[in-house]
């Protein structure tokens, strides 16, 4: 049986992942390890090295790019397969991601075409998709917790970015820089499906300025630089708060909407706050007990699919989600799910699809979904197709 070793890290789909090899015959060894650098961790390359020393791993695997695996893989000679499921994802903009051994896996087609036009050869567009078996299965189980937990006329499962870097940083930025990023912002916080933030250009001297203040720290073999590092963690971070938070107020004037979180959003009134739910047993029955579920794309991702699309289909629920450049590649509006364009079409879409006399529209589109997630977009066919690319 073939083995392969995979890095393993705190994101949420690790384990559907893995059982993906599992069903493709692999076996799978595990490293955990928390790098305290992403580059440049020696700990971490020595248990690599140590791990890969005398074993016949088919290949080393992890969700996101880590340079310090490609290193030690390209001089052990051993090929390093990851998917992404951030971008921009910083960690790729580094001279590592040239190595031979790489097989690169994007979910976001705009950041392989980037990739590509720099050089990098091994590296594939892959949207991430959804464990439709598992959930099956899971479902038909009942909760932990009362059902009334999870049902909902409108609910929202994420983040509200509340510990942002941006805050921390605003009040040390000149006036004048930080009018222009709130401007940036408040453009930005109004368009859905179309991302400003990651291309906010800065003159140099406004970009020295905000080097001054960020303290960044980067290694000679990074070619990231201060504007696209600001642009994502700063302001593509405040930008979702504020268009989470100022679209949910919106909402709940005229709907029931309930939001499941780890940030604290006790204070936003009326929107009822359920607390946290566990990615794998809790927030499948969110899914498919709402009337209403909604996704929020944070702007920094240029035109992929983020994971939430794909979770909540996969389950059978109701989809309502920004528009995205990649869902007309997979899906039809208001057949499979239903995007908005704009905080008004939010609004309007919302109040129409919980209409107790429009339920079986909403259910129809629900199922038609949910059909073709599980015959075309299931985790393990992506899984098949990584691996048919990655020996290649």
């Amino acid at each position: 049986m073939d083995k392969i070793l995979v890095y393993r890290w705190k994101v949420y789909h690790y384990a559907d992942v893995i059982d993906a090899f599992l069903q493709e015959g692999y076996e799978v060894d595990e490293l955990w390890h928390t790098m305290d650098s992403y580059d440049a961790d020696d700990k971490m390359a020595e248990l690599l090295r140590q791990r890969l020393k005398g074993c016949s791993y088919e290949f080393v695997f992890s969700i996101n790019y880590f340079p310090v695996i490609s290193d030690v893989c390209s001089e052990i000679g051993i090929r390093y397969v990851c998917w992404t499921c951030d971008s921009p994802l910083i960690a790729m903009y580094h001279d590592s991601v040239f190595h031979s051994v790489n097989r690169i896996f994007t979910f976001d087609k705009t950041n392989e075409i980037e990739f590509r036009r720099m050089g990098v050869e091994n590296i594939f567009y892959l949207p991430l998709g959804a464990p439709v078996e598992r959930l099956d299965g899971l479902l038909k189980t009942p909760p932990l917790m009362s059902l009334d937990y999870y049902r909902n006329e409108v609910s929202f499962v994420g983040s509200l970015y509340e510990k942002n870097s941006y805050d921390r940083l605003s009040g040390k930025l000149p006036e004048f820089l930080q009018g222009y990023f709130e401007a940036v912002m408040e453009i930005q916080s109004r368009q859905y499906g179309v991302s400003h933030v990651v291309d906010a250009a800065m003159s140099q001297d406004e970009l020295e300025q905000l080097q001054e203040k960020l303290y960044l720290e980067k290694s000679d073999r990074s070619f990231s630089d201060v504007d696209l590092v600001f642009s994502v963690t700063a302001l593509g971070y405040k930008t979702a708060q504020i268009q989470r938070i100022r679209d949910l107020l919106a909402l709940a004037k005229q709907n029931r909407v309930s939001i499941y979180s780890g940030s604290n959003a006790m204070d936003l009134y009326p929107v009822e706050y359920k607390g946290s739910v566990e990615y794998g047993t809790q927030m499948p029955y969110v899914f498919s007990n709402s009337k209403v579920n909604l996704n929020f794309t944070i702007p920094n991702i240029k035109s992929g699919i983020p994971l939430r699309v794909w979770d909540v289909m996969g389950c059978g629920g109701f989809l309502l989600t920004n528009a995205q450049a990649e869902l007309s590649y997979y899906f039809e509006n208001e057949k499979h799910l239903v995007w908005f364009t704009s905080q008004e079409e939010l609004l309007e879409k919302a109040s129409y699809y919980t209409r107790p006399v429009n339920d079986s529209k909403r259910e129809t589109i629900a199922r038609a979904g949910y059909e073709l997630v599980k015959k075309e977009h299931t985790l393990h066919k992506r899984v098949k197709k990584m691996l048919a690319l990655a020996l290649h």
